[in-house]
């Protein structure tokens, strides 16, 4: 892929936009300063309209490659140089460049504009060098059609406005897809940390203000945490938080404006669930990770994008975890990236976490959240493990210092990390970083030897291309090495380490290390028969690594079920998610609406109804987060298995609030819309909650509704749904997704959003194609089908489109899943509904 920096070093952008929101307008001029080592350069534009280069006044000749996204400029000479560029644009509704983000106040339709340059959009706001190892300082002016009381942000202070034109302080040396700024009619809530940075959060007036309160909090706490974490100063004056209407990302961390959905900003304090309080909460925190790890210091290639991603996304969980030690943000990291990591790295074709990039097209497509962010950061948290937060935090400070507004590659990283702790990180992490995969670590009594083996783990087919990895093991006898770095090896007497030890043989003990372990059958029951003695990290790990090797047909499925049954009883959530997890999983293997489906149902039953009885629907003063956390996964669970007394009494609480629903208690309110929808429902009521979705600003009420509504049994409710799928008035393109699956998912509605995704694909791809959430959609059909004839209907559709290189490993990956399942199913299924029978 041709870089253009290699020609020409921009050192300086003054940027002139005059926007009009009115007539979908920009019109630009763009002066650029920086060094050519040759006349003829190049720099990046998309959809952009050049109306003149010039240098000095004198036009310089030039012509637009439309395909390669590029300007081709003829220079006087080469050296140092300054030229500047005068074009018109459209304002686009894609959600990237320089875009509109549409909300109500009062019935009254409203436009904020807002930027998302990341991974190479800013070539459609200004003209430039957009690559990441292209840093440069820039002066921002923008002049819009301003309506009194609007204001405009960026990432530095705004510092006068003069004729209309709102001028901006110069930016510090960074990377194009950071620049960021917004304008439009705005609340916001501000205070300082301890060393001076000014903290905002800003959005826009259809917010209740104190929802801006637990973001402001956050923010101001992890910018003072990671001052002191990194021993390095935050190195702009302000750090903004603005939630957007319309955000394809989840966030983006433009540096000194952070970017936001609503849905991961704003919290309504006075009825918001734990478990959202944590999701924003991470989020945030990633964000500001970034503005050192990624905006300071930034990949100089996409191929190391995950020393961006992988890090941030640590860091969200080392930083929560100081700022609410109750809350054990760990246990989420469990529960959520572990499993992420394990499923989908377990597939052939997957990528490794450091990839190459040949094709614009395919940087989109290394945003894989299973690799880049989860296996990254799992990665990551072995280092942290390894070498000790001291050595890390000393690692990290000599990082920033040799390498602050300037670039890195993931070797830079491996070299301080390893002078500060003294060990040779970049030989032990190439074996996670380079290859694909993860291993499955065997144990074994042998001959009367306790023995380890380790080889690649696959779910489904995979080439062994035998693969050797450098494990740090994290055993509890003393006699394991520390790293295992061969295919095998003997630790002796079996009898003799047992007695000595005094303790059943574990290895990966936390489940910090990214590999799964197959402990023979004495060895696990030895582990099971001491079950009380576990943490209950160690029995969500059990079941955990049980679901994946029953998922990869090296143990029966049917032989997991007993063990759901004896963990069923825990208080802890992190073994509830896995037990349920596990339990949920069970439903690919019975038809629905049968004699099988039935014995699940029952079976499911069995498992919560005495934790449904401890807990029930109402959350109680000074209950454990623990309880909080899980009370809507047994409930759930009830609901599923058609329990009388809990569908019942979900059905009363809605009557007693159906005046105020948005009033449900955050944790349980999804339940019980969804109850009401499947089980007792009326036309007015769908409509009624579809009103409501249209108009209601608070996004957690949103995404209940959205999830309840799909649910349906009806299917001309079903159809309703899906005729809204391209009216942006009812769902925007942002939250599509969500829908969308919400209707796959749902066996009565599976049919209806099958064929819009196959009938409707272009307009998708028109839609949000530009964008990393495009090959999800992808990803999320083939995590529901299960069945041969879906297996073949999605191959017939997505086969064709293999060599779309955005779509590529998607579509390769997301066949083998569904085929590895389908396998699964038709060899597993007698013996699971055999044991369900039972």
């Amino acid at each position: 892929m041709k870089r253009l920096y290699s020609r020409f070093q921009p050192e300086h952008y003054d940027i002139y936009l005059d926007i009009n929101r009115e007539e979908k307008t920009i019109s630009g001029k763009t002066t650029i300063q920086g060094n050519a080592s040759d006349k003829n350069i190049s720099v990046h534009q998309k959809g952009l309209k050049v109306n003149a280069v010039k240098a000095d006044a004198d036009d310089l000749a030039y012509d637009v490659d439309d395909d390669n996204e590029m300007i081709n400029i003829e220079l006087p000479g080469a050296g140092a140089v300054e030229f500047s560029i005068e074009y018109t644009a459209a304002l686009t509704d894609s959600m990237m460049g320089i875009y509109p983000s549409y909300y109500e106040v009062n019935g009254e339709r409203k436009e904020l504009v807002g930027t998302q340059f990341e991974t190479n959009f800013a070539r459609q706001a200004f003209p430039c060098v957009d690559e990441p190892e292209a840093k440069a300082k820039f002066n921002l002016a923008i002049k819009f059609d301003e309506k009194p009381g609007e204001m405009a942000i960026a990432n530095m202070p705004e510092n006068r406005v003069e004729d209309g034109v709102h001028y901006f302080d110069e930016t510090v040396r960074m990377s194009t897809y950071l620049v960021a700024f917004a304008f439009g009619d705005m609340q916001s809530k501000m205070t300082e940390t301890k060393s001076g940075v000014k903290v905002g959060v800003f959005a826009t007036k259809a917010h209740k203000s104190n929802e801006l309160d637990f973001a402001l909090n956050i923010a101001k706490r992890a910018i003072e945490f990671y001052e002191d974490f990194y021993q390095t100063p935050y190195p702009l004056p302000h750090s903004w938080q603005l939630a957007l209407p319309d955000f394809s990302a989840g966030a983006m961390e433009n540096w000194g404006l952070v970017t936001y959905r609503e849905a991961l900003l704003l919290i309504d304090p006075d009825n918001t669930s734990l478990s959202t309080k944590q999701l924003v909460a991470t989020v945030i925190t990633h964000e500001l990770a970034h503005q050192w790890f990624g905006d300071l210091v930034t990949m100089r290639w996409w191929d190391d994008l995950w020393l961006n991603e992988s890090f941030a996304n640590m860091m969200e969980y080392v930083s929560v975890d100081a700022l609410e030690p109750d809350w054990h943000i760990w246990e989420t990291f469990q529960t959520s990236e572990a499993p992420a990591a394990l499923q989908r790295d377990a597939i052939d074709g997957v990528q490794s976490v450091h990839v190459q990039v040949n094709h614009p097209a395919e940087i989109d497509a290394l945003f894989d959240p299973a690799i880049v962010y989860a296996k990254g950061a799992r990665m990551l948290v072995m280092v942290r493990a390894l070498i000790g937060d001291d050595a890390l935090r000393t690692g990290l400070k000599n990082y920033f210092a040799a390498h602050k507004y300037n670039n890195a590659t993931g070797n830079d990283l491996w070299d301080a990390l390893g002078a500060a702790s003294g060990i040779d990180l970049a030989n032990i992490m190439n074996s996670w970083l380079e290859q694909p995969g993860y291993p499955v670590v065997s144990a074994m009594v042998d001959d009367g030897h306790l023995k380890l083996t380790q080889k690649q783990f696959f779910i489904g087919e995979g080439e062994d291309k035998g693969r050797i990895w450098q494990i740090p093991l994290n055993g509890n006898y003393d006699e394991d090495p520390e790293i295992f770095k061969d295919n095998h090896v003997d630790l002796g007497d079996y009898d003799e380490l047992r007695q000595k030890n005094g303790k059943p043989f574990r290895i990966n003990v936390g489940n910090n290390s990214h590999f799964i372990v197959k402990y023979d059958e004495s060895l696990l029951n030895d582990i099971l028969d001491h079950s009380d003695e576990l943490s209950s990290i160690d029995k969500m790990q059990i079941l955990q690594d049980l679901r994946l090797l029953a998922e990869s047909r090296q143990i029966s499925y049917a032989s997991v079920i007993p063990v759901l049954s004896k963990f069923a009883d825990s208080h802890s959530n992190v073994v509830n998610d896995a037990l349920y997890r596990l339990a949920f999983n069970l439903r690919k293997f019975v038809k629905p609406a049968s004699k099988e489906e039935k014995n699940l149902k029952h079976f499911m039953n069995q498992l919560s109804v005495d934790q449904v009885q401890r807990l029930g629907w109402d959350s109680k003063d000074g209950e454990s987060n623990d309880d909080q956390l899980t009370r809507p996964l047994i409930l759930h669970a009830s609901l599923y298995s058609e329990n009388e007394d809990t569908m019942d009494k979900a059905h009363a609480i809605f009557e007693d609030n159906k005046d105020n629903l948005i009033g449900l208690p955050a944790d349980t309110r999804v339940l019980i819309l969804s109850n009401e929808i499947r089980n007792f429902n009326d036309m007015d009521l769908f409509e009624d909650l579809l009103d409501d979705y249209r108009h209601t600003a608070d996004p957690s009420y949103k995404s209940d509704i959205a999830a309840a509504l799909t649910s349906t049994k009806d299917p001309k409710l079903l159809a309703i749904i899906v005729a809204n799928f391209e009216d942006s008035n009812t769902i925007k393109p942002q939250d599509l997704r969500s829908w969308f699956r919400g209707v796959l998912a749902n066996n009565d509605g599976q049919q209806f959003a099958w064929d819009w995704i196959r009938n409707e694909w272009q307009w998708l791809e028109d839609t949000v194609g530009g964008d990393m959430e495009f090959a999800s959609f992808i990803t999320v059909t083939a995590g529901i089908f299960h069945t041969r004839t879906r297996f073949d209907e999605f191959t017939e559709f997505f086969g064709p489109k293999v060599d779309n290189p955005g779509l590529t490993r998607e579509i390769k990956m997301d066949t083998k899943a569904i085929d590895t399942r389908v396998d699964l199913v038709e060899a597993e299924k007698q013996a699971v509904n055999d044991k369900l029978a039972e």
